[in-house]
C-alpha cells in the first residue's frame, strides 16, 4: 500500500513555495520522496532548507510569474535541474479586497493573471514535457470561492471559478495522454491571507461556528491530498476538486 503514495525518483514544481500553503504542500510531497523546484517571488531559503534536510534535491527560483517569459522560464530550470518534470502544483496567487462597486481595473486583471492566466499557461508548457512520457500530475489549487461568491473579493472569486474550470477542461483533453488534472479547495486556513480575518474578532467567530471541525486548517492540512493527488493512488481522478475544508461545504 505504501508504494501507492511513493513520490521517491519523482520531480515536482511548486509555485508559491516559501510560506503558507505551498509550503505545506512543499513539505507533504518531500517527505514522500519527491524532488521540488521551489518557485515564489520572494525566496524560499527555509523550505528549502527544510527540503534538503529530508534528503531531498531541491533548488529555488525567485521568478514574477505575471512577467512575460516568466512560465518558460520555469519550465526551463525545472528540466535543466531535473530533465523531467511529473508533477505541477499551482499554488502562486493573490487577494485583493474591494466593494464590488469600487474595484478596480488593476486589481481585477492583477488578480485574474497570477491566479487563472498562469495556472493556465504554466500548466500548458509542462504539460508538454509530461505528454512525452505519457505521465504527469497537474494538481491546482482551487478555493471555496470556486463553489461560493464570497464579500469584497470579486476578482478572487472570478479568478477560482476559473481554476475550477480550468481543472475540468484540461483533464477532458490530457486524460488519453496519461496526465492526471485535479485540484485541491483549501477551507478557511491560517495564512497570511487570511490574518485580517482571524483577527477581526466578530468574523473570526462566523467562520469558526460554521465549520464542522471548530478549527482554521493550516497548511499542514494540505500535505495528505496534495500526495494523494501527485501520486499513483489518485491515477483514476481527473477533473476532480477536492475541498480540503473541516466540513465547511456540508454544512
Amino acid at each position: 500500500m505504501n508504494g501507492l503514495f511513493d513520490l521517491n525518483g519523482k520531480t515536482a514544481i511548486v509555485t508559491g513555495a516559501s510560506t503558507g500553503l505551498g509550503k505545506g504542500m512543499t513539505l507533504g510531497l518531500a517527505a514522500a520522496g519527491a524532488n521540488i523546484l521551489l518557485v515564489d517571488h520572494v525566496p524560499s531559503d527555509e523550505t528549502l532548507k527544510e527540503v534538503t534536510a529530508l534528503g531531498r534535491k531541491a533548488e529555488q527560483l525567485v521568478i514574477n510569474l505575471m512577467q512575460e517569459g516568466a512560465v518558460q522560464t520555469v519550465v526551463s530550470k525545472a528540466l535543466q535541474v531535473f530533465n523531467k518534470i511529473d508533477v505541477l502544483i499551482n499554488n502562486a496567487g493573490i487577494i485583493r479586497r474591494a466593494p464590488a462597486i469600487e474595484f478596480s481595473e488593476k486589481d481585477w486583471d492583477d488578480v485574474m493573471n497570477l491566479n487563472s492566466r498562469v495556472v493556465f499557461f504554466l500548466s500548458q508548457a509542462v504539460a508538454k514535457d509530461m505528454m512525452k512520457r505519457k505521465y504527469g500530475k497537474i494538481i491546482n489549487v482551487a478555493s471555496l470561492l470556486s463553489f461560493q461568491g464570497g464579500f469584497i473579493v470579486p476578482s478572487y472569486s472570478a479568478s477560482k471559478g476559473a481554476v475550477a474550470q480550468i481543472t475540468k477542461a484540461l483533464a477532458n483533453e490530457w486524460a488519453k495522454y496519461g496526465l492526471n488534472i485535479n485540484a485541491i479547495a483549501p477551507g478557511y486556513m491560517a495564512t497570511n491571507n487570511t490574518k485580517a480575518l482571524r483577527e477581526d474578532a466578530v468574523r473570526s467567530k462566523s467562520i469558526l461556528d460554521r465549520i464542522p471541525a471548530e478549527r482554521w486548517g493550516t497548511p499542514e492540512d494540505l500535505k495528505g491530498a496534495a500526495v494523494f493527488l501527485a501520486s499513483k493512488a489518485s491515477d483514476y481522478i481527473n477533473g476532480h476538486v477536492l475541498a480540503v475544508d473541516g466540513g465547511w461545504l456540508a454544512r
